[in-house]
């Protein structure tokens, strides 16, 4: 069983700033794809929806490694922790989806965690530091650099695409439909 259930549902400011409101949005994400992941053992973790191979098991990692990279190397420019540095990614593109299979709930819920906890700290950090203009050291083929908000903005893109996702198959494991623990 994994123990993403054990905090309360956030809900983001109606009225604040924008950093404030756009990490009020991230952590409602978050908490979301903790909700839809909460309770399950590995069996509903590894559960699939034809025709599609992705699991709930697989978006815990997949966040996981899209938390670390998109804010260590996008926003700051360091390489790539352990595990994601010891994946040949041009080789395996879909490391982080198809490896959670062999993991168990304990450790993906417990590498999620990790990267998000590390994410905090690195954009509270940056906040403090340069606010949501800061510019990231990652540059693309124009050699154009994201600013935080635009990394920011990113990470909730990826996080809503993907709870959609986690809605449907959870919704397959056991029935649990909703956006909240309130609905």
């Amino acid at each position: 069983m994994t123990d993403l259930e054990d905090q309360a549902f956030p809900r983001p400011p109606l009225a604040a700033d924008e950093a404030a409101t756009l990490l009020g949005f991230l952590d409602r994400q978050r908490a979301t794809l903790a909700w839809k992941c909460g309770g399950l053992d590995e069996a509903g973790l590894q559960a699939r929806l034809a025709p599609s191979s992705m699991t709930l098991g697989g978006l815990l990692k997949h966040l996981a490694h899209i938390e670390d990279d998109i804010f260590s190397t996008w926003l700051l420019g360091r390489d790539a922790d352990p595990p994601w540095n010891a994946v040949d990614w041009d080789a395996d593109p879909d490391w982080d989806w198809r490896s959670a299979a062999g993991e168990s709930p304990e450790h993906l819920v417990a590498l999620w965690r990790g990267a998000v906890a590390r994410s905090r700290t690195i954009v509270a950090e940056a906040l403090a530091d340069g606010g949501l203009e800061q510019l990231g050291r990652f540059r693309n083929s124009r050699g154009e650099s994201p600013t935080l908000r635009y990394i920011l903005i990113t990470l909730i893109e990826e996080y809503a695409r993907h709870v959609g996702h986690a809605d449907l198959i959870r919704e397959s494991v056991d029935g649990l439909t909703g956006e909240s623990p309130a609905d």
